[in-house]
């Protein structure tokens, strides 16, 4: 029996250096394991001291940019500038720079005083990394040494194009901003344009396998959302119109609903996906809203189910969690909101942590303050706001441009959480 086990023991060699498994704690894309912000570790701790957890490491030279890290295996991924070049920057369990490699020239223009670099999170799967530079080039990359396998310049490749509503030059707006989603050996990205909204790429060559041609809307800066909605496996994107379902197998249009009038600015937040239902929120303005989607004959239907104010997030992101959602609603505060009927739960008060971005874990709601560069925990439960515990990061990035803010997501992976601001990336202990 022993040749048996070697022979095994050779097989699975085989498998782990020629493809990468994806582990539990890994965060291995935007919105974590599942997509949706939440992180399945626990036995995280329950307060911090006020100097906050211990920090583990510090890199200071992601340069500039609002993208968030994906973590597999410990292995850190993220993309940020070096001089006028958006790079792609591969960081060891401790912090140190096991590899670099650049994408394109970084997007900027003369009355930007907000953003410069990419801001969108790598996708790791397979051993590779698919990354999108703010000035539409999407790139995949060898996960263990940075080498290109395909390149696509989305804008004069796929003739894409991003709604310049609250800014920026026609066609490009403040960049490319949504990240890129592996599943199934596809890379689902949504380019925009007359060709599109939605594509599916073949991940091993960057062919393109379909794309949605029946919706020609710009791109917004929402990240899509997948599930299963009504029996039909779907991609959920959001338009500057409102959302449209289209099917994961072919990209056909499945349903899309048109809002009355067109939100007011730009939208940022990924739809939630709960059941048949599709649960929004876009900030500036227009409020959160619950959709129902029906099958009808061969195609589906949405209608909406409830509207209200509640939780009017601009870009931190929304959470669900146990039938609630939580996030922040940039002119009021932290807030709970029952998925059922779209009624407030809680509000957080004067003096709380400032508006931000989250992830939920361990039944808490670990956050960052854009404002002030301060990190929060918070319990995320029904019955009121609870502060746990709050702490300033250590140091503030010189880089950030005059009206520029920490706008990157927090990210959690095997009791490690990483929070950026521009080229500074903080790695805390917290479990």
């Amino acid at each position: 029996m022993k040749w048996r086990h070697r022979l095994a023991v050779f097989v699975l060699c085989l498998l782990s250096s020629s493809s990468m498994v994806i582990q539990a704690a890994d965060w291995p894309g935007y919105g974590g394991p599942n997509r949706d912000g939440t992180c399945p570790e626990t036995g995280l701790k329950a307060t911090w001291p006020k100097s906050g957890p211990p920090l583990a490491w510090t890199f200071e030279k992601t340069g500039t940019g609002y993208g968030g890290p994906a973590v597999v295996a410990g292995t850190v991924y993220i993309l940020g500038t070096e001089g006028k070049t958006e790079t792609a920057f591969a960081l060891s369990p401790e912090g140190k720079l096991l590899w670099k490699a650049p994408i394109g020239p970084m997007f900027d223009f003369d009355s930007n005083a907000w953003s410069g670099g990419p801001n969108s999170t790598p996708a790791v799967a397979e051993g590779k990394v698919v990354a999108l530079g703010s000035q539409g080039i999407l790139v995949c990359l060898d996960a263990k040494d940075g080498k290109e396998i395909w390149k696509i310049d989305l804008p004069s490749a796929m003739a894409a194009e991003v709604n310049p509503v609250g800014g920026g030059p026609d066609k490009m707006g403040w960049g490319y901003s949504w990240s890129p989603i592996i599943e199934e050996g596809q890379v689902i990205i949504t380019p925009g344009g007359q060709g599109g909204l939605v594509a599916a790429l073949d991940l091993a060559t960057g062919k393109v396998n379909w794309r949605s041609t029946a919706v020609k809307s710009a791109a917004t800066y929402s990240t899509a959302a997948i599930g299963t909605i009504a029996g039909q496996k779907q991609i959920v994107a959001l338009t500057q119109e409102g959302p449209v379902g289209v099917s994961f197998k072919d990209g056909s249009l499945l349903w899309a609903f048109k809002k009355e009038a067109p939100y007011p600015d730009v939208v940022c937040p990924t739809p939630i996906l709960s059941g048949d239902f599709v649960y929004l929120s876009v900030g500036y303005g227009a409020g959160a809203e619950r959709l129902s989607i029906k099958a009808s004959g061969s195609a589906q239907a949405a209608e909406s189910v409830w509207s209200e104010k509640e939780i009017a997030n601009n870009n931190g992101g929304v959470i669900l969690s146990a039938g609630k959602v939580y996030g922040y609603h940039l002119t009021r505060g932290w807030q709970c909101q029952d998925l059922e009927t779209g009624k407030k739960v809680w509000e957080s008060k004067r003096g709380a942590l400032g508006a931000g971005s989250l992830l939920i874990a361990d039944g808490k709601i670990f956050a960052v303050a854009e404002e002030k560069g301060e990190v929060g925990l918070i319990q995320a439960k029904a019955d009121k706001y609870t502060e746990l515990a709050k702490f300033k990061l250590p140091k503030e990035s010189a880089l950030r441009k005059p009206r520029g803010k920490v706008w990157t997501h927090p990210v959690l992976s095997d009791g490690k959480l990483y929070v950026r601001d521009q080229d500074l990336l903080f790695c805390f202990t917290v479990k």
